[in-house]
C-alpha cells in the first residue's frame, strides 16, 4: 500500500491520494503552524481510521448474523497527553445502531470488530493506548 501527499498551498495544506482509489483527502495543520482549516488534521485522521475500521467490521459481522441494520452512527473521542509528542492516551468508540438488532449479538459483534478484526485498533493498542467502546441500540 502506498499513499502520496501533494502540497496545495504555501502553508501546510496537502491533498492525499492512494494507489488503491481515486479519492482525494484534504489534510491541513493547525493555525499555529499555518493551517487554514482546508482539511482534516492528522490526529483527526487517526480517529477516523479507527472508527471506520471498527464500524466496517461491525457492519459485516451483523450482516452475516442477519441483523436488520437500518442505521449506524459512530463517534470516536480521544484524549491526548500534554507533553510533546501529543499522542493519544485514551480513545472511546461509541456505536449507535438503529434497527431490529439483537443486543447480545451486537455486543459480541462489537467486541470482535474492535478487539479482533480492526487492524487500526491493534496498532494503536500496541502503543499503549487505552481503547474502549460502547454500543447503544435505538
Amino acid at each position: 500500500m502506498k499513499v502520496s501527499l501533494q502540497r496545495i498551498n504555501n502553508a501546510v495544506h496537502f491533498e492525499a491520494s492512494s494507489e488503491l482509489s481515486d479519492v482525494k483527502v484534504n489534510i491541513d495543520g493547525s493555525e499555529a503552524i499555518g493551517g487554514e482549516g482546508k482539511g482534516v488534521r492528522p490526529m483527526e485522521l487517526v480517529l477516523m481510521a479507527l472508527g471506520s475500521c471498527s464500524v466496517f467490521d461491525l457492519t459485516t459481522i451483523l450482516q452475516k448474523q442477519r441483523q436488520d441494520i437500518q442505521d449506524i452512527q459512530v463517534e470516536v473521542a480521544g484524549e491526548r497527553r500534554d507533553e510533546i509528542p501529543n499522542v493519544f492516551t485514551k480513545i472511546h468508540i461509541s456505536f449507535s445502531l438503529k434497527g431490529n438488532i439483537d443486543e447480545i449479538k451486537a455486543q459480541k459483534a462489537a467486541e470482535l470488530a474492535v478487539k479482533k478484526y480492526c487492524s487500526v485498533h491493534d496498532m494503536l493498542a500496541a502503543g499503549g493506548i487505552d481503547i474502549t467502546y460502547s454500543i447503544k441500540i435505538n
